[in-house]
């Protein structure tokens, strides 16, 4: 029997992670606790009474306006500024909850991938096998130039960049210690089997890596992988790497085409399309009534600060957008050649949506509708959970569940929304003991032996033993 819909609590270490400007509300002030760990351990508490499947937390290392002036802007905003390291909360959550599992962004330029694997197979055997890893090239030009890069690496050389990143990790993760390393038999002296216990001897285009792994196989020996990644370069990585991937796709029929190519190339790569679990954002405002929602969508919206929603947008795009008249169509602006690929693709994606009532998207319909994660639906619990069976029906897994603000919001999906869900059949009722891969795809704790990182070799001097 297939398992239900998957839901991620999406969330950022930060003042405001998507509601720009919203921390400025009664609402929003609770926000200001961003930097204390009691907040957060209410939320995963929270979550996993709701049997939410996973915290997914989102991370950047840089300022998003930079390249267009001061940053002062997303500084003065506090959008995603600050921005704690996510890293350092995962085994404080891990001791606090049994079930949940927890997703940590982490890109390719701010660790060395011996040290990451490291981190990581530390984290999963701290929290019995639930962590996940987020994988990500970065966007933000002031991130690589605050890791000594004089500017952001091209689009898909980043790809490639984090390609051989990851094939570090695999071969530590997956090839340096053979099952029946760990001993511990006091007998023959011999806490660990050396023999089974190899170096990696990597050597590729950026990185040389001797080994052995230093942590012994943890319980799911690769954590379970995320990834975001649409362009072409994006989907190869996807198809060949990870195992949940999150679609673009602004409407429920744009999902089945979006999940079409993906399931079309990895048949063509040789692998199992529904190996590949694909979700999508759900970003909805919760009423007792739709008039009630409504209106606490209008005061989300009514309280946006769009300087720093525009300093946002560019940051993340690489392309200044603060020059564009607001009554500019985005007909016009999805095939301008002086933006780029990624945002020509977001503003497509927004001007094929359905907005219910036809007319031509402007930038400024785009920028406080579209352009504004948090929000996006209001409804009743009932009506969400018949925006949820849309999704579904289109063939998507899961949902990446964006809430108005990071902290303090989930009680209200968890008591009202996740009941609804429940009893469709939407939502799981109880989580499945195991790993969090287990839990989600009921094959086991390690990956599948068809997967990619299987098919790594070691070097010579390893293949030697």
């Amino acid at each position: 029997m297939p398992r239900e819909l998957i839901y991620n609590a999406f969330l950022h270490l930060t003042p405001n992670h998507h509601s720009h400007g919203f921390w400025r509300t009664e609402e929003g002030k609770v926000q200001y606790g961003y930097t204390k760990l009691q907040p957060y351990v209410d939320v995963v508490k929270t979550l996993e009474r709701g049997r939410i499947d996973t915290l997914f937390i989102a991370d950047v290392v840089g300022v998003y306006d930079l390249d267009f002036g001061t940053g002062d802007a997303t500084i003065r905003a506090g959008s995603q500024f600050p921005e704690p390291d996510p890293v350092t909360i995962v085994s404080a959550l891990g001791l606090v909850t049994e079930h949940l599992g927890i997703a940590v962004t982490s890109n390719l330029i701010q660790s060395h991938p011996f040290t990451f694997a490291r981190q990581l197979s530390s984290l999963d055997h701290f929290t019995d096998g639930r962590v996940a890893w987020n994988i990500v090239t970065s966007y933000l030009s002031n991130g690589f130039r605050n890791y000594g890069y004089d500017d952001i690496v091209a689009h898909d050389d980043r790809y490639e960049w984090a390609q051989e990143y990851i094939d570090v990790a695999y071969k530590l993760w997956e090839h340096s210690w053979e099952d029946g390393a760990v001993l511990h038999d006091a007998a023959t002296n011999r806490f660990f089997d050396p023999e089974k216990i190899h170096t990696i001897d990597h050597e590729g285009a950026r990185y040389s890596v001797q080994g052995p792994h230093i942590v012994e196989p943890s319980p799911q020996r690769t954590p379970v992988l995320f990834q975001a990644g649409n362009s072409p370069a994006g989907r190869e990585f996807a198809v060949r790497n990870a195992e949940v991937t999150f679609l673009p796709s602004a409407t429920p029929e744009a999902a089945r085409r979006d999940i079409a190519v993906l399931d079309e190339l990895a048949r063509a790569r040789g692998r199992d399309p529904k190996s590949l679990k694909k979700i999508v954002t759900l970003s909805t405002v919760i009423g007792a009534t739709e008039e009630e929602a409504k209106r606490k969508q209008k005061h989300l919206r009514d309280n946006v600060d769009y300087e720093a929603l525009r300093a946002f947008l560019s940051g993340g795009s690489g392309i200044d957008l603060s020059g564009i008249d607001p009554s500019t169509t985005l007909n016009e602006l999805k095939d301008r050649a002086e933006l780029s690929d990624h945002v020509r693709s977001g503003f497509r994606a927004a001007a094929d949506a359905d907005y219910g009532d036809g007319h031509d998207v402007t930038f400024g319909d785009y920028l406080a509708t579209h352009a504004l994660l948090p929000g996006r639906f209001a409804g009743t619990p009932d009506q969400i959970a018949d925006e949820v069976e849309r999704w579904a029906d289109a063939g998507v897994d899961g949902f990446n569940v964006v809430p108005v603000t990071t902290l303090g919001w989930w009680d209200e999906w968890v008591d009202q929304v996740v009941p609804v869900l429940q009893a469709r059949g939407l939502a799981q009722r109880e989580y499945a003991p195991g790993t969090f891969r287990e839990k989600l795809f009921r094959h086991g704790d390690a990956l599948p032996e068809e997967h990619y990182a299987h098919s790594l070799g070691l070097g010579a001097a390893a293949a030697r033993g």
